[in-house]
């Protein structure tokens, strides 16, 4: 009867052992990644990010964000898209990657598979084809959140475009992006990511010696209307998020650009 049990309970150790081994190897991999991610890029502009509801702020080379567990995406991403930035590049695209640099994990790209929604990027992978490696990092799994198809490639593709024309014009802005996390429609897959019902967009511009800011709030469905139907005050995107946009600006200037929801300046 003993040798009966012996044998699976062996098994048994060796897996569990195995498991331990292979989750410890696994965090010693990640551990510079994830240390190196706490660490702030130049290419970032710091400077201009906002301020973490969640405590979590992941660097990349070419953007940062500040990544909420319970909702499995990011609260925002935030970027500067420059003139000689803007290229067209055939890149292959990759796959969805978890993304190391996150401790608790990224959401797995399968919690998409057959959900009905897109993977969509929240900093566009069509803002950083002037390099594989920028182009690549895109595709880490904090950097999309579920949106619907006709959203994506409609009205948000839209708005994506329009900043790539303001960026080439004013030659260089800066973009806050995100989804709504306190006011979602349901959630998806095993890790049950957060669907938003709406996203917003935030675009600064300091260009010929003048500030200028300019907001979008889009609820998440498709639609016809004009882009500048869709703007509103970043005092108002504070309110349905939580997040302080620019704290680092003075409160001259922060309070003048975010209680203004003009686009007169912004070329439509």
């Amino acid at each position: 009867m003993k040798r009966k049990y012996t044998y699976p309970l062996l098994v048994i150790l060796f897996t569990v052992g195995y498991l331990l081994f292979e989750k410890y190897a696994n965090e010693q991999l990640d551990a510079p990644i994830i240390e190196a991610g706490a660490q702030e890029k130049t290419s970032t502009n710091t400077y201009f990010l906002p301020s973490s509801t969640t405590g979590n702020i992941i660097h990349h080379n070419y953007y940062s964000l500040s990544y909420s567990e319970k909702d499995e995406q990011a609260e925002w991403v935030a970027y500067e898209l420059k003139k000689n930035q803007l290229k067209n590049s055939n890149f292959k695209r990759p796959y969805f990657q978890i993304d190391p640099a996150v401790k608790s994990q990224s959401a797995h790209w399968k919690n998409y598979k057959n959900s009905g929604y897109d993977r969509g990027h929240l900093c566009p992978a069509a803002d950083r084809e002037f390099s594989k490696e920028a182009y690549d990092e895109t595709f880490l799994t904090s950097n999309i959140s579920p949106q619907r198809h006709d959203f994506n490639a409609g009205v948000w593709n839209r708005l994506e475009q329009k900043v790539r024309y303001w960026a080439k014009k004013y030659d260089g802005v800066f973009v806050v992006t995100g989804g709504v996390l306190k006011d979602k429609i349901g959630s998806i897959g095993t890790e049950n990511v957060t669907v938003p019902e709406s996203f917003y967009k935030i675009v600064y511009d300091r260009s010929g010696g003048q500030v200028r800011m300019i907001a979008f709030l889009m609820n998440h469905k498709d639609s016809d209307k004009p882009l500048k139907e869709f703007v509103t005050s970043v005092d108002q995107l504070e309110k349905l998020t939580g997040i302080d946009f620019f704290p680092e600006l003075t409160d001259a200037i922060e309070n003048k650009l975010e209680a203004s929801s003009d686009f007169k300046g912004w070329s439509f």
